[in-house]
């Protein structure tokens, strides 16, 4: 059980930290609202069908307004729309999307949360101290393109797959931990919400909750198990995951850790210099469970 593990005091002190300065969160109940509805079941792995326990989508409202107001958001969401979702098939990247890469990456080093991710990094001699190379380095880890299908050319990166998901052999979906990408996606009509995930009745989420555990289908494929931070900014998430990342140089690194009211298990997955995956797994909230 991944508890035994312990919790990460450092990390999840530094995480903290981040949750404290992440200013261009959204707040439950008054930017965002959503609908949890049932408990999903058990569906098998490579199975694409699933009982719908969510007759209505997840975001039941979304100030979009408030999120083209803030500059994280904006250029977050323009990088959406530059990818093949197949794995196997070649990303081609324009010189237009080159740009908004590095638009995005100079945003987000202007938040205070990655001012303080930088910080810590510098500190523990992960990342170089000047902006331009740690940029760089941010660069490589996120948006440099590498090969996750063997037959075909560079058809993924870290951006991609954690933010904005994938297919595999047309049969599965890789990566989609993004929340911003789910409630887009949802109201095109290309994501099914079918209800939320939970071990026994105990750790049932709150509408208010910002990790979820969440079952859905994505362009006819289903997605038995997914998680996703729910209304924190794309700087949080790429702050968070990028230090653990480098707190290793593992395969793969897990680590227990208490933010705000949750206890969370976070994944992340090495491919190369770069992010293969990285995800939360909600343990616990609101001490429920503890």
């Amino acid at each position: 059980m991944a508890r035994s593990q312990g919790v990460n005091h450092e990390l999840s002190e530094v995480l903290n930290q981040l949750w404290s300065r992440d200013t261009n969160r959204l707040k439950p109940g008054t930017d965002y609202t959503i609908s949890l509805q049932g408990k999903a079941g058990y569906v098998a792995q490579g199975s694409n069908t699933a009982r719908d326990m969510a007759r209505a989508p997840l975001f039941a409202y979304v100030n979009e307004g408030k999120l083209k107001s803030i500059k994280t958001y904006t250029l977050f969401m323009r990088l959406l729309d530059n990818y093949e979702m197949s794995t196997g098939v070649s990303e081609t990247v324009t010189s237009e999307e080159l740009i908004e890469n590095d638009l995005f990456l100079n945003a987000i080093l202007e938040t205070e949360v990655m001012k303080c991710a930088h910080k810590y990094l510098v500190s523990k001699g992960h990342s170089p101290s000047d902006q331009q190379q740690f940029k760089r380095q941010l660069y490589d880890m996120w948006f440099r393109l590498y090969h996750r299908d063997r037959s075909g050319g560079e058809d993924s990166c870290g951006f991609e797959h954690v933010f904005v998901g994938e297919s595999k052999k047309g049969k599965e979906i890789t990566g989609f931990h993004n929340w911003v990408q789910f409630y887009l996606q949802e109201k095109h009509g290309n994501v099914d919400y079918k209800g939320y995930k939970a071990q026994g009745n105990r750790n049932t989420p709150d509408e208010d909750d910002h990790v979820l555990n969440l079952q859905f289908s994505w362009k006819g494929l289903v997605k038995p198990v997914g998680s996703s931070f729910i209304g924190v900014s794309p700087e949080f998430e790429v702050a968070l995951f990028t230090i653990l990342f480098l707190a290793s140089t593992e395969k793969v690194t897990t680590a227990v850790v208490k933010v705000d009211e949750y206890l969370l298990e976070m994944v992340v997955y090495r491919q190369g210099r770069s992010i293969g995956t990285s995800y939360p797994k909600l343990l616990s909230s609101n001490n429920r469970d503890l």
